[in-house]
């Protein structure tokens, strides 16, 4: 589909990460696409465990909200509006003290779902 409004998507638990919820924007199953772009939505104390993409190169821009992020190799950094967060396949990474609900726009490639 090459327009969408997201207001018209539904927000879906995510599979692996409790109290995560995301909007499927493309993919692969749905839209045959080369790339996965999510909407992630993390509530205010909520956390990201640590986890690596094995296949995939994930993209996160901040829309809003304020959390910390840490990548292994790099430390930790703030996760905030205006971040851009590269993250290679194969490294592990995870979100935590969620001091505002965080929404961020997420890219894989190669897609993931």
């Amino acid at each position: 589909m090459p327009y969408t409004k997201l207001e018209d998507l539904e927000w879906e638990p995510h599979p692996r990460l409790k109290g995560v919820k995301i909007k499927t924007m493309l993919s692969r199953k749905k839209d045959n696409a080369d790339i996965t772009c999510y909407l992630v939505s993390v509530p205010k104390g909520g956390e990201v465990t640590g986890h690596i993409h094995e296949k995939s190169d994930e993209a996160i821009y901040p829309l809003k909200g304020k959390g910390k992020m840490f990548i292994e190799g790099e430390g930790e950094f703030d996760l905030i509006p205006g971040a851009f967060v590269r993250l290679p396949k194969n490294t592990t990474h995870r979100g935590y003290d969620i001091e505002e609900d965080l929404l961020l726009y997420a890219v894989f490639v190669p897609p993931i779902l």
